[in-house]
């Protein structure tokens, strides 16, 4: 018979899946308010959602209905755009609400205190509640009658409670409209649990971590429901670890058997963050890449020593800059006091050198540099005067489960190593050996290289290139990521916060390469840029600590935004303990150089290049894409492609 897991991964329960009707023109023609639309459209999904428990599930409540309809006709979406910044789908996502408080008090405190919208939508989701306490009943499931007959009404008493007091909550984030809803640092928040659980010996080890690997379960039963750009691109983030504002390392035995679990169910989600610090002793770092091995793109590093301190400079208060977690990808972002948009923009610095080059022409390699500092705090005048009359549709329950103290905005940069390869290839070809003149580089650059074989092998290949531990070129990243940070300093957006900037690039990484022609370190028009923060794709590299030395060499704690140093670790590294170790030590070491994040993969290239001609054979094959995993054979080529061009590497 087949495990729970791989039920739930070859979707067979997808049987139980039926489509509601749109609601849309309805709540047009009733013209209905913002809020009373979500309101009314979370009662019709909870009344229509039929309980089904899976035999062995321990943490239930699945989705049965496919489709969330929209809230408003696409006639009234173009409406509020004519009026409003509209920023993705116009719902709100990347939050992190108090779960931590709310499974700890219980939903009536709320209750008490909330407005008719939310109680409304308490109601609905208490009915919907008792109809799983009903089918529990009637299957024979006392222990989630047990359950349901205390929560969520009432705070949870035990880890299975507080784990199905999460799913509960999570669900019901999801339900008014909200994507990429992150769990945050599920270890501190469940820990209290775990602890009290195993001193009245109702779990051991054992059972507890089989408890976790079910709770990991629940986060993909219907992950395919949620947005994004692929399957996988969830937002289903969680954090481990990190130093409290004593300056104590948290990472705990909840912390370790997560790792675990993870690394058991071999699933995308949830994706695990791992904060770190110079505090933190090896044997975590090496549980982090066990967990690396396994091919699943996470954990990814996130470094309190830069983003803390990040924060701090950027004025959140101590306390609560010690309690971050991440947003669906890399991003930074507070729990219970955050309404933040960490990714509202991005600037691609490729194309501002781009348009710096067409301006005029420079005598020196200085005056080059200077226009394009000037031109980036152009760009990034550009970027923020679009962001007025922001409008979010209403999330009664979520805006109930924060305190918001912090509404700031997050700008990408993206492009970065193109745009400090390019320059770095002009000062070599034009400035210091004269090869040619600026104005014929940028000729041949536009021509896409046509007729230029040589010039472009040189600009590819031999000129240098960030990550090659070339101080001049170095030296020229650490000031364009400086420019970049100084131009957003000191502006405010509407709502009175500031813009954060960071080396994360999202699907830019494509989008922003379309816009722009061939690119003066031999990148040819229609290639990509390096995902986030790391070398393009073809620079010769002589291996990750020349790229570790390169790439922590900038003001990091000033682009605390967000945006990891991504590597691709060859899957024949991880043959022994040794190799573990050898990784873990790298870790450590970009950590302690003051890197703010890292994500390494386990690749096999033959595996990937496999996986594309008979992709019935890989479906378990998961690899990272830009912020998140997900399985190779499931993705658009594009991305599959962006995969394999990585440079793969040893130690």
């Amino acid at each position: 018979m087949k495990s729970l897991r791989d039920r739930i991964f070859d979707k067979d329960h997808v049987h139980h899946r039926r489509k509601v009707n749109e609601v849309a023109q309805v709540y047009c023609d009733l013209q209905l308010s913002d809020k009373e639309r979500v309101v009314r459209r979370f009662e019709m999904m909870c009344y229509e959602e039929t309980p089904v428990i899976l035999e062995g599930q321990q943490i239930i409540m699945m989705r049965t209905i496919e489709n969330l309809p929209d809230c408003f006709t696409k006639e009234e979406w173009d409406t509020i755009r004519q009026g409003h910044y509209i920023h993705e789908t116009g719902y709100v996502s990347n939050l992190l609400p108090d779960y931590e408080t709310l499974i700890k008090e219980g939903l009536l405190p709320l209750y008490e205190r909330a407005d008719e919208y939310v109680r409304r939508e308490l109601d609905a989701l208490f009915e919907l509640c008792q109809r799983y306490k009903n089918e529990a009943e009637r299957i024979g499931r006392t222990d989630v009658v047990e359950m349901l007959s205390h929560i969520p009404m009432q705070g949870a008493r035990t880890l299975k409670e507080a784990f199905q007091f999460f799913r509960i909550l999570h669900y019901a984030y999801l339900l008014e409209g909200g994507y990429q809803i992150v769990g945050g640092r599920i270890d501190k928040i469940f820990y209290p649990y775990l602890k009290k659980d195993m001193d009245n010996g109702l779990l051991n080890q054992e059972s507890a971590l089989e408890l976790v690997k079910d709770f990991f379960l629940s986060f993909n039963i219907d992950s395919d429901f949620y947005d994004g750009v692929q399957q996988g691109d969830n937002g289903q983030s969680v954090v481990l670890g990190g130093l409290d504002e004593e300056g104590n390392d948290c990472f705990n035995l909840l912390s370790e058997l997560c790792l675990k679990a993870s690394k058991e169910n071999h699933l995308i989600d949830p994706k695990i963050n791992l904060r770190v610090s110079e505090k933190t002793p090896l044997s975590v770092y090496e549980l982090g890449s066990e967990l690396t091995k396994e091919g699943l793109g996470f954990p990814q590093y996130l470094n309190d020593d830069v983003i803390i301190k990040g924060l701090v400079q950027k004025g959140y208060d101590f306390k609560d800059a010690c309690d971050y977690a991440v947003a669906a990808c890399w991003e930074i972002i507070l729990p219970k006091k955050g309404f933040e948009v960490v990714n509202i923009g991005a600037c691609s610095f490729p194309k501002v050198l781009e348009k710096t080059l067409h301006t005029k022409d420079y005598d020196s390699f200085e005056d080059l540099l200077s226009e394009y500092r000037h031109q980036i705090h152009l760009e990034c005048d550009a970027i923020t005067s679009q962001y007025h009359n922001v409008y979010f549709v209403p999330s009664p329950l979520m805006e109930a489960s924060l305190d918001v103290q912090y509404m700031n905005f997050g700008i990408h940069g993206t492009g970065l190593s193109t745009a400090v390869d390019s320059l770095s290839a002009i000062h070599e070809v034009v400035y210091h050996a004269k090869q040619l003149s600026l104005k014929e580089l940028v000729k041949v650059v536009d021509d896409d290289f046509e007729g230029s074989p040589e010039l472009l092998h040189q600009l590819r290949y031999r000129t240098p290139k960030m990550g090659q531990n070339h101080e001049f070129t170095d030296s020229l990243a650490k000031d364009v990521l400086q420019w970049f940070c100084d131009a957003l300093k000191g502006r405010k957006n509407e709502w009175g916060g500031i813009y954060r900037a960071g080396t994360g690039t999202a699907m830019f990484y494509l989008d922003h390469a379309a816009e722009i022609g061939a690119s003066c370190d031999g990148r040819r028009k229609g290639e990509p840029f390096s995902a986030n923060y790391s070398p393009s794709l073809y620079a010769k590299i002589p291996g990750p600590v020349s790229i570790l030395e390169s790439f922590t060499k900038p003001d990091l704690v000033d682009a605390m935004n967000g945006g990891p140093l991504t590597l691709e670790f060859s899957s024949s590294m991880f043959v022994d303990e040794e190799s573990i170790r050898k990784i873990a030590l790298f870790v450590k070491a970009f950590v302690t150089k003051g890197g703010h994040q890292l994500q390494c993969n386990s690749v096999n290239l033959s595996d990937l290049k496999q996986a594309q001609i008979t992709p019935e054979r890989y479906r378990h094959l998961i690899v990272r894409i830009w912020g998140w995993s997900a399985y190779f054979i499931e993705l658009d080529q594009e991305f599959q492609n962006h995969v394999i061009a990585r440079q793969e590497y040893s130690i």
